[in-house]
């Protein structure tokens, strides 16, 4: 195993923030002193995309399971006024994110944060939603259908609610055959179907496997600087480009993040990495949808962000010029994938 994929992984398993932030700046340090045309090995294997999902083994895969899952996502039933479903914050013409700063709950109101990405969400660590305060993809799935501003339904109402459906009874049983339908199934099979979820081939991809016109020359700057000295990589790792873990990144925000959760002050206004792939269908940009643009984006951290006790230590001011903007803007445009067209389910009746 190369040797940045060893100190991220040691560190990870250590379960130590410090020894974490050590590991992510040896791996910003050692890409920007090895990046190299053509490219450097440890960073092609760092970045390389993934051969298959991982399913829990809990929760293992299956074609009938994921197809079930797929018909709940995007069933407005599962919502109290069946007029919401998953896709209505996550759709997939949008990235699985919508194009609003913060996504419309039950009561046609702004939520209170941007809808989060469900794409790759195989790989996204122990916690999910903005603040982790979910510990697995069943449990953030079961999150917004019970809670009274989302999609506000019970999940023993919407257990009573399938089971008066005869083609649900029928899936159900097939693909559930001692449980049947219960909110444990129900998400479950929510789960299996969002982990399916996953960012095509890009040309970034492309370029790592050999193809040395697949992206730009500023794109391939870009890459160099997101590895180097714009330490994007410290906290945008492997091949999702997250870390999963959480950090304050100096955003002017009241909105305390994962502190609000943990209740610890090192973690207040600290939000989870998001993954970078197919960006550009993800706009606006950060927990709350404040940047519009990939060159806001870049230009936010390039000041260095609103200092305070929580912000990160890997934020610091920048010194980029215009055409290092451009190159770093052009090596995320290079990570959106191959379009995929997303065949609607026909729902059970």
């Amino acid at each position: 195993m190369p040797l940045v994929c060893l100190m991220l992984q040691n560190a990870k398993k250590l379960n130590s923030a410090a020894v974490f932030l050590a590991a992510c700046v040896a791996v910003a340090t050692a890409a920007s002193q090895s990046f190299a045309t053509p490219l450097d090995e440890t960073l092609r294997a760092a970045y390389a995309r993934p051969q298959m999902i991982p399913f829990p083994a809990d929760n293992p895969y299956t074609p009938e399971k994921a197809a079930l899952g797929k018909m709940l996502y995007f069933d407005p039933r599962l919502s109290g006024g069946q007029n919401m479903n998953c896709a209505s914050c996550h759709n997939p013409s949008f990235g699985w994110e919508v194009p609003l700063d913060r996504a419309i709950g039950s009561q046609n109101e702004p939520l209170g944060r941007h809808a989060p990405t469900v794409l790759n969400m195989a790989w996204g660590g122990m916690h999910f939603f903005w603040d982790g305060r979910a510990s697995s993809l069943e449990e953030q799935a079961k999150g917004p259908i019970e809670a009274p501003v989302e999609m506000n339904m019970p999940i023993d109402e919407l257990e009573q609610r399938l089971g008066g459906i005869e083609g649900y009874r029928q899936w159900f049983a097939h693909v559930f055959p001692e449980q049947g339908i219960t909110g444990e199934t129900i998400v479950a099979a929510i789960a299996t179907y969002e982990r399916t979820i996953v960012s095509g081939y890009a040309p970034f991809d492309a370029w790592l496997d050999g193809d040395e016109t697949a992206v730009s020359e500023s794109a391939k700057r870009g890459f160099e600087l997101f590895n180097g000295k714009a330490m994007c990589a410290g906290c945008h790792s492997g091949w999702n480009l997250s870390d999963n873990q959480f950090h304050d990144i100096g955003l002017p925000s009241d909105d305390v993040g994962r502190g609000g959760f943990t209740g610890e002050d090192d973690e207040l206004h600290a939000f989870k990495t998001p993954g970078l792939r197919d960006l550009t269908q993800r706009a606006p940009y950060m927990h709350n949808g404040s940047l519009v643009t990939l060159e806001d984006v870049v230009r936010h951290y390039a000041t260095g962000g609103v200092r305070r006790p929580s912000l990160s230590p890997m934020m610091a001011p920048l010194d980029l010029s215009e055409q290092e903007i451009e190159d770093l803007v052009a090596f995320m445009v290079s990570l959106t994938g191959e379009e995929k067209i997303v065949a609607l389910p026909i729902l059970p009746n």
